[in-house]
C-alpha cells in the first residue's frame, strides 16, 4: 500500500472517470431501449411534405428570404427600387451655392465621384452633415439627410 501513495491521486481521478463514463452509458443506453420501445407516439412518414402534390405550391423568393434581402424585396413591393441609396446619381449643377445632394441616413457617408466620363478610378471622400465637399475635379457635394422607412 505504501507504494500507491504517490499514484493515489491518479488512480482517485482515474476512478472518477471511470465512473462517470459508466454512468454516462447506462443512462444512454437505457433511454434509447425505452424510445425504441415506447409505442406512445405515432410515426413519422420520411416522405411527409417531400412529395408534390395539388394542395401545396412552393414558396416565392419573398418566403424564402431573410435579413437584407427581405427588407429589399419588400421595399422593392412597396415602389423603392433602391432601398439602399446605391444606384449611381447623376451630378448636378456641383456649384458651392448648389451642390449636388447625395442622400443619406446617417451623419457621413463615402461618395465616390467619376471625375472624367472615360476616367478608370473613383475619387472617394466622406461626406459629413452639414458640410458640403469639394471633389478634386472641382464638383461640390452635400450629404441630405433622409428619413428612415419602416416596412414592418
Amino acid at each position: 500500500m505504501s507504494n500507491l501513495l504517490p499514484f493515489l491521486p491518479t488512480l482517485k481521478m482515474a476512478s472518477l472517470i471511470v465512473r462517470q463514463g459508466a454512468r454516462l452509458v447506462r443512462r444512454n443506453v437505457l433511454l434509447t431501449s425505452v424510445r425504441a420501445s415506447s409505442a406512445s407516439h405515432a410515426v413519422v412518414d420520411p416522405l411527409k411534405g417531400k412529395v408534390p402534390t395539388d394542395q401545396k405550391s412552393m414558396p416565392d423568393n419573398l418566403g424564402h428570404s431573410v435579413g437584407a434581402e427581405r427588407f429589399e424585396l419588400l421595399s422593392q413591393l412597396a415602389g423603392n427600387e433602391d432601398p439602399f441609396e446605391m444606384n449611381v446619381k447623376k451630378r448636378a449643377k456641383g456649384t458651392f451655392d448648389e451642390p449636388t445632394l447625395v442622400p443619406s441616413i446617417n451623419t457621413k457617408r463615402l461618395v465616390g465621384c467619376i471625375c472624367e466620363e472615360d476616367a478608370i478610378s473613383i475619387n472617394w471622400m466622406y461626406l459629413h452633415k452639414g458640410e458640403p465637399k469639394r471633389c478634386e475635379c472641382g464638383y461640390w457635394f452635400k450629404l441630405a439627410e433622409l428619413q428612415p422607412v419602416n416596412l414592418s
